[in-house]
């Protein structure tokens, strides 16, 4: 059933009667987690970053160095990681505030 400018759902948050329409814009928005990176930008999925310094990653036995340029980022959910891929090393996750956006 979708919802039609007649329906009206209780908004805790607010304490106010709203559309259904605007629930469910509320909810889906609320659902985004905004990830920035380390000058304050904010990441969607897709972007490209670059490090901001040089970054040894567990269990690959490499360094990324100041300035790789990583592509096609993937937001995990949570506010502070990305998810990335990068040659040879799989499963590479990294804190937001070591890269910037490119």
């Amino acid at each position: 059933m979708t919802p039609t400018n007649d329906d009206y759902v209780y908004d805790e948050a607010s304490g106010e009667w709203i559309s259904a329409g605007e629930a469910a814009a509320k909810a889906q928005h609320a659902d985004r987690v905004e990830v920035r990176d380390s000058a304050g930008n904010l990441l969607a999925d897709g972007d490209s970053v670059i490090t901001i310094k040089d970054l040894k990653v567990k269990g690959a036995g490499q360094t990324l160095r100041k300035g790789t340029v990583i592509k096609s980022i993937r937001l995990t959910g949570d506010p502070q990681e990305i998810d990335c891929r990068f040659e040879g090393i799989k499963g590479l996750v990294l804190r937001a505030e070591f890269v910037r956006r490119h």
